[in-house]
């Protein structure tokens, strides 16, 4: 299997004239397959062919509002494909109505909380309702807990269980900036 100017020549000429790539296989045959006839177009550059446009003009739709309508990509399997491909898309093109990954909304940044120090508590201070968020060193005379209202239960104030239960995603999210940010600094 080999492309001579000839199969080359008819190939472009097929091409142009909109026949499939199965099609332009049985035509030249000896051995030229449906992808080898894919894969020269694309060396040739001839992959950016407008179709022709159909014989019979669209009849024009009354608009009918719906909660969702889907895209093409979506309609073209719901009509079982039956011949003429009816508004089909294949190829390159399905790619452009492919539908989007969702993108969940980036989270409200965490409000900076200023515990007064008449709040903070020392171990011995901390009732059964307080938070037990840590605050400073360990090891220093001034570590203390935050101390603010928790309920009953709850380790934390709302505050610092946002920040303590953070769902597996988000983590792994930050972690991987900040593995970005440590690579690029």
């Amino acid at each position: 299997m080999s492309w001579t100017d000839e199969r080359v020549e008819t190939l472009r000429k097929l091409w142009a004239d909109g026949h499939s790539a199965s099609q332009i296989a049985a035509e030249i045959g000896n051995g030229i397959t449906r992808n080898a006839v894919i894969g020269k177009v694309h060396r040739l550059g001839l992959s950016g062919r407008i179709k022709a446009p159909s014989s019979v003009a669209p009849r024009p739709r009354a608009a009918q509002p719906r909660a969702h309508r889907p895209g093409p990509a979506q309609r073209s399997h719901s009509h079982g494909g039956g011949g003429g491909g009816g508004g089909m898309v294949r190829g390159n093109t399905a790619l452009a109505y492919a539908p989007r990954a969702y993108e969940a909304p980036a989270p409200k940044p965490l409000e900076e909380v200023l515990i007064p120090m008449s709040e903070r508590v020392t171990i011995m201070e901390l009732k059964e309702a307080m938070c037990r968020w840590p605050l400073g060193d360990p090891a220093s005379s001034e570590f203390r807990y935050c101390g603010g209202k928790s309920d009953t239960g709850v380790t934390y104030c709302p505050y610092h269980s946002r920040m303590a239960y953070q769902p597996a995603q988000d983590r792994r999210r930050n972690q991987e900036k900040r593995q970005m940010m440590q690579i690029k600094g």
